[in-house]
């Protein structure tokens, strides 16, 4: 290998098996210069890629820390994408996945070497957006709504990354910061996350939403997954640092989501949906909280300039066929060989 030639690579991902970590493994597998992907995950999948190999790991486990320090000897990059939704009702379950499984993922990456973490955080990392809905860059305030876990827990990390950093020089770290991520075989992962295996799916049909109630105010960007995965391998293989704001237009309305129902939109002040979110959250009908609904009626809209310059990066589909081909995943009940991505049953 002559000095000119790039250094193959070694990469490990955690929570490879989930929405996210299925494509990252993909896209690392047609990615040349890796030459080895190890995916780890709480339980291992019936998936086969080529290179790739998958490893048990729960990072909240007591042997976690003595796991990941083999785990990653010899690594080039760590992706760590492992993050726990629920349960949504209790926050110190969520913070042991979430937080503290982090710690042990970036302390056992230092600790052997590795010169790249690449991890996983949010738009929901980010303070409440400018009321005039201009697009912040990566500069704006990542201090979350308190209001919801996940974007505590989100936010939490962007301070720990800030003092890994200071200490670690040495290890070049990148922040993904991703608007929602859409897939067609993650569907039914996001309705037990967030809704309710009898409710959601066999509502998102036009037959059956004439009319679609809106939430007066909501906008939110959308992505397609795959397209977040090539920006994380584009991390991996280039010399970049820092955070990246990912993204695909257009903006997602009510009326956007009408189009997509094919129905009629009809504009609700938010604090009618609020209260049906809660009332459902406390019958336990539904996943998501209603400080998770708070919280997204005050993201920010995200500039993605600085992915489409460093990283070379565009997304290769529009925010409504990312949608879309979630709409797709209900209506088919496909999914994947992972234990988070197994298919759904229709609803009865």
């Amino acid at each position: 290998m002559t000095s000119s030639t790039p250094k193959p690579l070694r990469v490990v991902v955690t929570g490879a098996t989930g929405n996210v970590g299925t494509s990252v493994m993909r896209r690392l597998a047609e990615e040349p210069r890796v030459v080895s992907a190890l995916g780890l995950a709480r339980r291992t999948p019936r998936l086969s890629y080529p290179g790739v190999e998958w490893a048990a790991c729960d990072l909240t486990d007591p042997e976690a820390p003595a796991q990941l320090l083999r785990l990653f000897e010899g690594a080039d990059a760590v992706v760590h994408l492992a993050w726990r939704f629920q349960p949504t009702r209790d926050a110190a379950v969520t913070w042991e996945a979430n937080v503290l499984g982090s710690l042990r993922v970036f302390k056992a990456a230092a600790t052997v070497g590795v010169p790249a973490l690449v991890h996983a955080s949010s738009v929901g990392a980010y303070a409440p957006g400018p009321a005039d809905g201009h697009r912040v860059d990566e500069s704006w305030p990542t201090h979350g709504w308190p209001g919801a876990a996940y974007t505590r827990e989100k936010a939490y990390l962007e301070r720990v990354l800030d003092t890994f950093e200071r200490d670690h020089l040495d290890v070049r770290v990148v922040r993904m910061r991703p608007a929602f991520l859409f897939k067609e075989s993650a569907a039914g992962e996001q309705l037990r996350i967030f809704g309710h295996r009898l409710l959601p799916g066999r509502l998102l049909r036009p037959d059956l939403l004439p009319v679609l109630p809106g939430v007066r105010g909501l906008r939110f960007q959308a992505l397609h997954t795959d397209d977040a995965a090539d920006a994380y391998a584009r991390a991996v293989v280039q010399e970049v640092r820092g955070p990246f704001n990912l993204a695909a237009d257009p903006v997602i309305d009510g009326q956007v989501l009408a189009s997509l129902l094919e129905s009629r939109s009809v504009e609700l002040p938010p604090g009618l949906p609020r209260a049906a979110l809660s009332a459902g959250w406390r019958l336990r009908a539904l996943g998501a909280s209603p400080g998770l609904f708070d919280a997204v009626l005050r993201l920010p809209l995200l500039d993605t300039a600085r992915a489409r310059a460093e990283l070379g990066w565009a997304p290769q589909h529009s925010a409504t066929e990312a949608l879309d081909a979630f709409l797709r995943g209900v209506r088919s009940h496909g999914g994947l060989p992972t234990a988070p991505l197994a298919g759904h049953e229709p609803a009865a």
